[in-house]
């Protein structure tokens, strides 16, 4: 009788891994050919930039989510800081722009840090630690902003959100930069390979004396770093900082980028450019609903639905 650990994958094995490994491709090809065909000014270039400006938020999200989950981990309070963020800017505007931007980012890394502390130090479960840090922030948002939308005047900021370098918008060209850096991080630093060895067994990490502490702090860190930055492009583009909506619901669009980019939920695996293209994928299913005047549950359902099938077809992490 053949091994079960070492009998060779089946036909069915290597369906489930070319799924999980170009299942996004497809799917966004297919998205592609059926608003080609069906949505009326889809192939514009007025269309495309607006599409890629509004996955720039997501995008970024998703790749602090992708080093937190890389970990075995996740992280549900990266759309309270989103609003947090949102709400320290107008603060400290009178400092000037660069100033409460920074403010506004090193929000974003307190706010990990608390979240690092529960998660490796106190062992909480990320789900509830950040959980917990979902709601705290949403209120403190509120808070600061009186939970009202306040108006944005600064054309530092509004360039910023909606200018432009060589026709490609800024917003577009930071998301590019920070994914750049997050695949030079992940594919030749010592760091890099440590997340995806303590997402793939954390008690042989821990075994092997890795920092793994040290380096869950340090993803957490970053999750609520990027979400802060997303915060910031977000309120540059729209020029108000909006506590009640801002970043409402991200999460899961960011874990859906994620996962269906090919990232397990298990840990032990990173996929950087998948998750960019998991987030285009939900920024133009979200688009498409749209279009066609369909209700906007209707992409969260969608959304749902692809979690699950990832979830599935990743169920195999031996294959990974």
């Amino acid at each position: 009788m053949a091994d079960p650990i070492t009998a060779p994958p089946g036909p069915n094995d290597l369906a489930l891994r070319r799924l999980r490994d170009h299942g996004v491709y497809v799917a966004l090809g297919v998205l592609v050919l059926f608003n080609l065909a069906f949505t009326p000014h889809f192939a514009t270039l007025a269309n495309l930039r607006l599409q890629l400006v509004q996955v720039v938020p997501i995008a970024i999200v998703a790749l602090g989510m992708a080093l937190v989950v890389a970990t075995e981990g996740i992280d549900l309070s990266v759309g309270s800081v989103m609003a947090l963020a949102a709400a320290v800017v107008p603060l400290y505007l009178g400092y000037g722009p660069w100033p409460a931007i920074a403010v506004a980012i090193v929000v974003g890394a307190l706010v990990g840090t608390l979240t690092g502390g529960l998660v490796a130090v106190f062992g909480i479960q990320p789900i509830i630690a950040t959980l917990g840090v979902l709601v705290a922030g949403r209120a403190l948002a509120l808070v600061f902003a009186d939970g009202r939308l306040v108006e944005i005047f600064d054309p530092t900021l509004g360039a910023l959100g909606n200018g432009s370098v060589l026709g490609v918008p800024i917003t577009v060209l930071i998301a590019a930069v920070l994914a750049a850096m997050v695949i030079v991080v992940v594919r030749r630093s010592i760091f890099g390979r440590r997340l995806v060895a303590i997402g793939g067994n954390r008690t042989a990490a821990v075994l092997a004396g890795l920092p793994v502490r040290r380096t869950l702090f340090a993803v957490y860190i970053l999750s609520g770093m990027f979400a802060a930055v997303a915060g910031v492009v977000n309120t540059a583009r729209l020029g108000a900082s909006d506590p009640s909506f801002t970043g409402l619901l991200i999460e899961l669009s960011a874990i859906t980028a994620v996962v269906v980019g090919g990232t397990p939920l298990s840990g032990g695996r990173i996929k950087v450019v998948g998750t960019l293209a998991g987030a285009v994928l939900m920024q133009l299913i979200a688009a498409t609903v749209i279009q066609h005047n369909l209700p906007d549950s209707l992409s969260r359902m969608i959304q749902a639905g692809i979690i699950v099938v990832a979830v599935y077809v990743q169920r195999d992490r031996g294959g990974a």
